[in-house]
């Protein structure tokens, strides 16, 4: 999530930004407990994390020109990580100023966006690139310049049926994980759309609520906008193993434990979260 953006609906109450591998205590995954829990604001929750790597490569992999960036499962997709401030428009070269990305958001993590398309000069050079915000309104998007960013290709898809309540994970276009999850509950519903992985967490304790690890993604809750940092949502784990296959939380994504360890092995930051009714 952003450290310094104009115009978004973010809130940072009770927030405490660090750096990895600091244990955290902030009440980050604002919108992942359970229908029964309603009543309980998410500041109250203090839930110990690890912050985890976000697995990011180290060498930049600029897509071809003929290169699909908004592929659902064939074929790479592209992140781009923010090298020291990327400013976003709304348009390649100007438009309406979205906002101002650090290299750092405020849960202490390198600033990365989902990116779904580009414009290039003559020689087939991308100059800007078209990339996905980690902000309200949920499929908020927008333009940064080329230079303001590193961008890499990402092999892994994770794709939500919510009908089903099942998640597919895909590594270099094969399935890889197919499993039950639960969803929102009709009150709080887990929203649709496309989204990508910006935050990893392994938690301290794995029998509380957020089980042991989350990956926090792009998507806030539609309906939970006062909470911490807007009800972001996250693919989790859970100390309710017989919620799976339900609809029953308030706008996450729960897996059982062992499923979640399997999954956090194969996705990395950037790694395109589709969510599908």
């Amino acid at each position: 999530m952003p450290r310094h953006v104009r115009g978004s609906r973010l809130s940072l109450r009770g927030l405490v930004c660090t750096t990895v591998g600091v244990v955290l205590t902030v009440p980050l995954l604002a919108s992942c407990g359970g229908a029964s829990q309603a009543s309980q604001r998410s500041e109250g929750s203090a839930q110990a994390y690890h912050a985890a790597p976000l697995d990011i490569p180290k060498a930049a992999t600029a897509p071809s020109c003929a290169a699909a960036l908004s592929s659902a499962r064939s074929g790479p997709s592209y992140a781009a990580v923010v090298r020291k401030v990327a400013v976003v428009y709304s348009r390649p070269g100007g438009g309406n100023l979205i906002g101002r990305f650090g290299a750092v958001d405020q849960n202490g993590y390198s600033t990365v966006f989902g990116v779904v398309g580009r414009k290039n000069d003559g020689r087939c050079r991308p100059t800007w690139y078209h990339v996905q915000l980690p902000i309200m309104p949920n499929g908020s998007t927008g333009w940064v310049h080329a230079r303001s960013v590193r961008v890499y290709a990402v092999t892994s898809k994770i794709i939500v049926h919510l009908s089903t309540r099942r998640l597919v994970a895909y590594s270099a276009g094969k399935p890889v994980l197919r499993v039950p999850v639960a969803v929102g509950s009709s009150q709080t519903p887990t929203p649709v759309g496309r989204f990508y992985i910006n935050e990893r967490f392994i938690l301290s304790n794995p029998n509380g609520p957020f089980g042991v690890a989350a990956l926090g993604i792009s998507a806030h809750s539609n309906v939970l906008s006062d909470w911490v940092q807007g009800g972001p949502i996250a693919l989790h784990g859970t100390d309710e193993p017989l919620s799976i296959g339900h609809a029953d939380s308030h706008g996450c994504v729960r897996l059982a434990n062992t499923d979640m360890r399997r999954l956090l092995t194969f996705a990395p930051a950037g790694t395109p979260v589709l969510i599908r009714r």
